[in-house]
């Protein structure tokens, strides 16, 4: 009876630790990997940005402009903007605003300002969710009394 006993209990915390690791290892991993694709996302939008930025900055002083627009599947075709003057930029939520040069320019580096105070919160929550991912895992080595070598400063947890 008692080695019975003895091995429903172990089987149970076992099972208990399989559980941790399935949660540290399913819920928490994947929720790092979702701030840090958030992050990623975020800087996506500010190279646009500044590539815009870039754009703006080297027609400035122009009136008339030629280009090429894209019409789909890579086909270009040449327009002639008479008037350079004055941008479309999208605000958000499907909005166009238009503006001169320079209050794209100002615009433009309030967004990246915002964007990049964003992207630093995302950084913030990313070393938070890393540090509670090595906090269960020591957590687990203790209970399961494993002796694994120093960790290294390099190593990378996902």
């Amino acid at each position: 009876v008692c080695v019975c006993v003895c091995v429903c209990v172990c089987v149970f915390v076992c099972m208990d630790l399989y559980m941790s690791m399935s949660y540290v290892f399913d819920f928490i991993y994947l929720l790092g990997r979702k701030v840090l694709d958030q992050r990623d996302g975020i800087y996506g939008h500010m190279a646009e940005y500044y590539q815009l930025r870039t754009t703006l900055e080297n027609i400035k002083g122009s009136r008339e402009l030629k280009t090429q627009v894209d019409l789909g599947c890579n086909f270009y075709v040449q327009a002639n903007i008479p008037d350079a003057s004055h941008v479309f930029i999208a605000v958000g939520f499907g909005f166009y605003v238009e503006m001169t040069h320079d209050e794209a320019l100002t615009f433009i580096n309030k967004k990246c300002t915002q964007l990049q105070r964003q992207c630093d919160t995302l950084t913030e929550n990313s070393a938070k969710i890393k540090a509670r991912i090595k906090l269960v895992l020591e957590g687990l080595r203790e209970l399961q009394s494993i002796s694994l070598p120093e960790p290294n400063e390099q190593q990378v947890v996902w």
